[in-house]
């Protein structure tokens, strides 16, 4: 299997679930949206959980296929916020038993140990190709650009996930939407001049959702976006 992956067909595969995965994770900003305007208000609809734990899974193995520092970086510890959203939307909804609870933080555990040692491996590569070229400066500022990014989009799900704890069920705050627009603009850059177009893509189409989001809110007066059973 991994000579078939190595020949001459592997990138090409590998191609196509970076395509794929991008579709998934970034795809699920569009569902949102477009429920949001069915519904005329900011919600997240529970496929936007799922969708969000596939494509991150998937985009990780791709981001380390590529060597992309920041691709596995954005990945590491995702899967803690969407699975915890999971969980209260099962909860609320009555599906949630015992027995799913702990296989789910199970699952999650071993998931973000590996993520991390994956993300490590993927870093470590970088230091040891760029260190020696004359190029190491300037490719290492777009990887803190990209760092930076990162780190705001994980503080946004970190907002995210204190104010669903506090309120024990899935809830997007306001602040979710400013933080992704900031972050996006820093992570699309970072990848754009690393020519990783596909996260860069990714990145850069979410932006029109991200403040469509926020003119929703502001328009009808909601200060987060409820969680929605489709």
């Amino acid at each position: 299997m991994s000579d078939w992956l190595a020949g001459p067909f592997g990138p090409r595969l590998w191609e196509l679930v970076g395509i794929v995965a991008a579709c998934i994770f970034y795809g699920r900003f569009y569902l949102q949206w477009i429920v949001s305007e069915i519904r005329k208000r900011s919600v997240v609809p529970i496929a936007f959980w799922y969708m969000s734990s596939v494509g991150s899974l998937l985009l990780l193995g791709y981001a380390a296929h590529i060597r992309s520092p920041i691709g596995a970086l954005s990945h590491c510890f995702n899967i803690v916020v969407y699975a915890r959203n999971l969980v209260h939307i099962w909860r609320e909804r009555g599906a949630l038993t015992r027995v799913l609870y702990v296989v789910v933080h199970g699952a999650v555990a071993v998931i973000v140990v590996g993520a991390l040692v994956l993300a490590a491996h993927t870093w470590l590569r970088e230091y040891h190709a760029t260190k020696a070229t004359g190029t190491a400066a300037a490719n290492w500022f777009w990887i803190g650009v990209g760092a930076a990014g990162q780190g705001l989009f994980a503080c946004r799900f970190l907002v995210q996930w204190v104010a669903t704890e506090r309120r024990r069920k899935s809830v997007v705050p306001l602040a979710f939407w400013y933080l992704s627009v900031a972050a996006a603009v820093l992570v699309a850059a970072s990848h754009l001049q690393r020519r990783e177009w596909i996260f860069m893509a990714g990145a850069a189409s979410t932006l029109l959702v991200y403040l469509r989001n926020i003119w929703l809110i502001r328009r009808y007066g909601d200060t987060a976006a409820d969680a929605d059973p489709i």
